[in-house]
């Protein structure tokens, strides 16, 4: 489920791309069949990076893709990334800054990493889907490592400018995933037998398996009404 879109985010070939928070590894490994680039992802969870290192040895073929990419994983704290100031190129840090206490330290930590004019999309939850899932369930985010706060998009995007980051698109996405949510944290003591959420997760696994031509149309429609994401794009600015 990409919440990227590299056509607001083009990679490059040679491109030293970061995923932080790279989680089982959606992004890192869509950003490394993408472009012959060198694609890293690094999370705090040990376990969601063997889930990841599993995914990329099932999903890709090595002998057809190799070229002159890579692709590396690692565990590593936000807050205190082992990558040399100015390294990467572009950095996605989706559906992270919401876990984050210090979300703050993380910021200045992706543009400690990122090189002037390297590109930065951060993705969170959309602020009115989000209060549903909150409304209907304490659950939902109390869990450890849940959602420690939810965004307003305007306001996350001053605090990134404010670090010297140019804003030059945003988008919304995963509308279709609002609904699973919210249905989620309504039965969430009984979400695993609940058979209305179970015939729902059919019909998103269908939509991202398949991809039919009615979902996708109808989920770019939904988008900016009810996406569960907003998806924001920044270029650093140049040292002066």
């Amino acid at each position: 489920m990409q919440t990227v879109e590299f056509d607001q985010f083009p990679l490059m070939p040679g491109d030293r791309v970061l995923d932080l928070g790279c989680g089982e590894g959606r992004h890192v490994i869509a950003t490394y069949v993408a472009q012959e680039v060198e694609a890293v992802g690094v999370d705090l969870s040990h376990t969601d990076l063997m889930a990841a290192q599993s995914k990329f040895d099932d999903f890709i073929d090595l002998e057809a893709t190799q070229g002159e990419r890579s692709f590396v994983l690692a565990a590593a704290n936000a807050l205190q990334l082992p990558f040399a100031d100015a390294s990467f190129d572009k950095v996605i840090c989706s559906e992270v800054l919401e876990h984050i206490p210090d979300y703050r330290g993380a910021l200045a930590e992706i543009r400690r990493v990122l090189k002037p004019g390297g590109l930065f999309c951060a993705s969170v939850p959309r602020r009115w889907p989000e209060k549903i899932c909150w409304a209907l369930s304490d659950a939902y985010h109390q869990v450890p490592g849940g959602h420690l706060r939810i965004f307003k998009a305007a306001e996350l995007q001053k605090e990134i400018e404010s670090l010297g980051f140019q804003f030059y698109h945003r988008h919304w996405a995963h509308a279709l995933h609002a609904p699973f949510w919210w249905l989620k944290c309504l039965f969430w003591d009984t979400q695993d037998s609940n058979w209305l959420i179970r015939q729902y997760h059919r019909l998103l696994v269908w939509d991202l398996m398949d991809k039919p031509a009615f979902t996708r149309v109808l989920e770019r429609c939904l988008n900016p009404v009810v996406g569960k994401s907003v998806v924001l794009y920044f270029r650093k600015e140049a040292a002066a």
